[in-house]
């Protein structure tokens, strides 16, 4: 009876750490493929308040966001 019991709990505990690796994978994969900003977006949002980014400001702005996700 006891081990049973020990059994669903260490089952629930392995089932959730397993849920979570795979979760998190699968985010990361479809953040990469999908990522949630690009140069394009970057670029819009400057022009809308009245900027003209260059080549190199986009990049910069891309590398901060980069380093934030990580």
């Amino acid at each position: 009876m006891l081990s049973n019991i020990l059994y669903l709990i260490g089952g629930l505990v392995l089932g959730l750490i397993v849920g979570f690796v795979l979760a998190k994978k699968m985010m990361e994969k479809y953040l990469k493929k999908n990522p949630p900003i690009n140069e394009k977006m970057i670029e819009v949002m400057m022009s809308s308040m009245g900027r003209k980014p260059n080549k190199k400001q986009i990049n910069q702005v891309m590398q901060q966001m980069n380093r934030g996700m990580k």
